[in-house]
């Protein structure tokens, strides 16, 4: 390979991101080099621009390009019930499901002793805030089921039970399409638990 250095440093950015190695970056700087002005010039400003604009929604922690991001903005979303994810990208995949009409907040994370994550290092007492400001009936704690994520949702419900509002949680068990033969214990013993009235 030519020892162009700027093709060097742009390969090695694009290794850093997930799901791409060296030799997956290496083929996509290929394709860009290919397609510069398809690709890699309107590539190239778009991520500029965001750079310049992007910032956290004051509310509820989503990325947008405003103070309040769009999902806080919309009032047909006041539907008193709140959506707590760990991260941005839990909330764009249950935006991606349009199942969810409420609002959301967004962690930042998950409680963890080893990584020295405290609530006050999470958005948790944001949290309690909105739900007494916002009039908030229904929390629905959408984390991870793993054990940081269940002691972060066993925190939450903690700090909400004086205020009265329901605490909920999304169920676990069995996906659709999936076969038992394939599932973990931890995930066939949540399906018991959480079985149903057929």
């Amino acid at each position: 390979m030519a020892d162009d250095t700027g093709i060097e440093a742009l390969i090695d950015l694009m290794a850093r991101l997930p799901g791409l190695g060296p030799r997956s970056a290496r083929r996509a700087v290929l394709v860009l080099l290919k397609k510069r002005a398809q690709l890699m010039a309107p590539l190239a400003q778009a991520m500029a621009e965001v750079a310049l604009t992007a910032k956290d929604c004051q509310t509820c922690g989503n990325i947008g390009t405003s103070d309040t991001c769009a999902i806080c903005a919309d009032p047909r979303r006041a539907t008193g019930e709140i959506c707590v994810v760990e991260d941005v990208a839990d909330l764009w995949a249950m935006e991606r499901g349009q199942a969810f009409k409420g609002r959301y907040h967004v962690l930042g994370g998950t409680l963890s002793a080893l990584d020295a994550i405290g609530p006050d290092e999470l958005r948790i007492p944001r949290l309690a805030s909105r739900v007494a400001d916002e009039h908030i009936r229904e929390v629905i704690l959408a984390l991870n089921a793993t054990v940081d994520g269940q002691t972060t949702a066993h925190y939450i419900a903690d700090v909400l039970a004086p205020s009265g509002v329901q605490v909920t949680s999304l169920a676990q068990g069995v996906p659709i399409g999936g076969e038992l033969d394939y599932l973990d214990d931890g995930t066939i013993g949540a399906a018991l638990k959480a079985r149903r009235h057929f």
